[in-house]
């Protein structure tokens, strides 16, 4: 991994944990820590600091080569140190990956031309304007074209380390790891970046939120109408207004929305249609493979916030 002054702390150290636990599940790794300068430590931006052997000291080519990101790579560009290291690294790595902006580094040192490719959903815009070379993937949480990666922010870069790890020793010892590391749950290449509860407002009415967060965490549960109304001492036509007004829309559209994307994601680990729609709630694997066909602006390639952020 290549590091430098500004890299942001949780790309770094969160691809690396899942390496480690990996070398404890004694999968083959070794990990090391590259500075572009040849200082001995990094600042990060959250001000910790890393003990970093020089990039001149990097006899051999590394089988992965891992980019991590920082705004300053967004703000004031990549330093032409890094761009420099990621070119002649990159050329003899099996495979490069970037964390976060780090996708910027690549677009600017030329390894994502024609390629696709994705961001931090933050600086989609900035980096579409920047390198319209790249084919942007707005949606993805990490995209993977031949032997470049890209990942989403800063969490992302554990679903792509999963991945690298996944396609190395398999999907079981992935699966281990994120136990492990107590990931919620893994997501994969074509899982969106941020989930339906991530893009809603939080309403303001407690009952309302808790009611939210059970939905997102038990997604097959039954919620009628009346029933969750009554739970919550109200109307079923006052529940209706206020989901309406705090959500952005109605309690059956929001428990749709999540058992939808549950399920794609049950699809994306390998399960059967019908598998994960009955799991998750919905009638049939028919259902989930008709929202797949033709999905709902909001789950499209321009995914909107169900309400305004």
């Amino acid at each position: 991994m290549l590091v430098y002054d500004g890299v942001r702390t949780l790309d770094v150290t969160g691809p690396l944990e899942v390496f480690d636990v990996a070398r404890s599940l004694r999968c083959d790794y070794t990990i090391e820590l590259y500075a572009v300068t040849d200082a001995a430590m990094v600042c990060c931006s959250s001000g910790m600091r890393l003990a970093a052997a020089p990039i001149t000291a990097l006899a051999n080519s590394p089988d992965t080569l891992l980019v991590p990101g920082g705004e300053c790579l967004v703000t004031s560009g990549p330093d032409p140190r890094l761009l420099a290291a990621v070119r002649r690294i990159s050329s003899g790595a099996r495979r490069t990956a970037s964390i976060c902006a780090g996708s910027f580094a690549l677009a600017a040192a030329g390894l994502l031309d024609d390629r696709r490719a994705t961001t931090h959903w933050r600086h989609l815009d900035t980096f579409a304007r920047r390198h319209p070379e790249v084919i942007l993937e707005t949606e993805s949480v990490y995209v993977r074209d031949g032997a470049i990666w890209s990942s989403a922010g800063v969490a992302a870069g554990i679903d792509l380390a999963l991945a690298l790890v996944a396609e190395d020793h398999g999907s079981a010892i992935a699966h281990e790891i994120s136990k492990d590391m107590v990931v919620f749950s893994r997501r994969l290449e074509g899982h969106p970046q941020l989930s339906v509860a991530a893009r809603t407002l939080r309403p303001k009415h407690p009952g309302l939120e808790h009611l939210l967060q059970t939905i997102n965490a038990e997604p097959a549960r039954k919620y009628t109408l009346d029933k969750v109304a009554a739970d919550l001492g109200m109307s079923a036509r006052h529940l209706t207004r206020l989901c309406k007004a705090q959500v952005g829309c109605t309690l059956k559209e929001y428990v749709l929305a999540v058992r939808l994307e549950s399920a794609v994601g049950l699809v994306l680990a390998g399960e059967s249609f019908h598998s994960a729609a009955r799991r998750c709630g919905l009638r049939d694997g028919s259902q989930l493979r008709e929202f797949l066909a033709s999905p709902p602006e909001q789950f499209g390639r321009e995914r909107q916030p169900i309400a305004g952020r």
